[in-house]
């Protein structure tokens, strides 16, 4: 391991900045957040989203999520994924930088964008996701297997509320609220663009509220209640309406079962247009 040239201190990751790994935002010089305080304070100062998407990537402030996402790229593979390369870092937004929807997710899968290094990419979920934003204009392509396979998106980019993969999939309040900062400065970073924000599931609900409340923008209180096919007007600071819409998860769990249909995916995104 190297020292950073930044802290000093050494990154132990699977894929370490500047390795090379396809879109890896980071480079060896890009600070890195180990506490909720630095997170918050690196957040705030990023300019731009390829500068937000750089700290995200190295991110290491939550020990129990730091330590699980690389245990599972180290030596907890899926068999299936025994031979490949694992990302192991907090995974950053994806899809058009001016974007009008924004999708908000729960958090990375332990053996999809984990390894990948994308969201929503490499495990069911995206496949289901990415399949339906193909058909609905905003893809140009049905899959998405790994970084750097062709996959762009036009009018659409795709965020996670929290940035690694938890352990059961269920991060915990505090790692909630440690990671918020990054969302909410995507939301402000995206908000002169935004005409739409689609969260999949209570949590990405629950998420995208709380932090356009947190950055003053108007929001109805009490906060309404999840519900797939919800529909609430927010309004920025500066004055501009935004239609948050809910959406069942698009996890194995809401998919396999038929509670998520692919006609209901497909109907929620072509409201919203590409």
């Amino acid at each position: 391991m190297d020292p950073h040239p930044v802290t000093g201190e050494l990154f132990d990751s699977p894929v370490p900045p500047g390795a090379g790994w396809p879109g890896d935002p980071a480079t060896r010089h890009t600070a890195i957040a180990r506490s909720a305080r630095e997170v918050a304070e690196l957040a705030a100062g990023a300019a731009t989203l390829d500068h937000l998407a750089a700290g995200i990537s190295v991110c290491r402030a939550c020990p129990r999520l730091v330590a699980w996402r690389e245990d599972v790229a180290r030596t907890e593979r899926r068999k299936s994924f025994a031979a490949q390369p694992y990302w192991g870092r907090p995974v950053p937004s994806f899809g058009d930088p001016e974007a009008p929807l924004l999708i908000v997710g729960l958090a990375p899968a332990a053996n999809g964008a984990n390894r990948t290094g994308r969201v929503f990419t490499g495990d069911p979920s995206g496949d289901f996701l990415f399949a339906a934003l193909h058909r609905t204009g905003f893809a140009n392509q049905p899959t998405s297997e790994a970084a750097g396979d062709g996959l762009g998106l036009t009018g659409a980019r795709i965020i996670a509320s929290v940035r690694c993969a938890p352990p059961a999939n269920a991060p915990t309040p505090q790692e909630r609220l440690t990671c918020r900062p990054w969302l909410a400065r995507e939301l402000e970073l995206s908000a002169r663009h935004l005409r739409a924000i689609l969260a999949l599931g209570a949590a990405g609900w629950q998420a995208t509220l709380t932090a356009l409340g947190e950055l003053g923008w108007e929001v109805p209180r009490p906060l309404p209640k999840f519900a797939h096919g919800a529909r609430v007007q927010v309004t920025s600071p500066a004055g501009d309406e935004v239609t948050l819409v809910g959406c069942y998860h698009v996890s194995p769990h809401n998919t396999y079962t038929g509670r998520l249909t692919p006609q209901m995916l497909d109907d929620v995104l072509a409201s919203l247009g590409p």
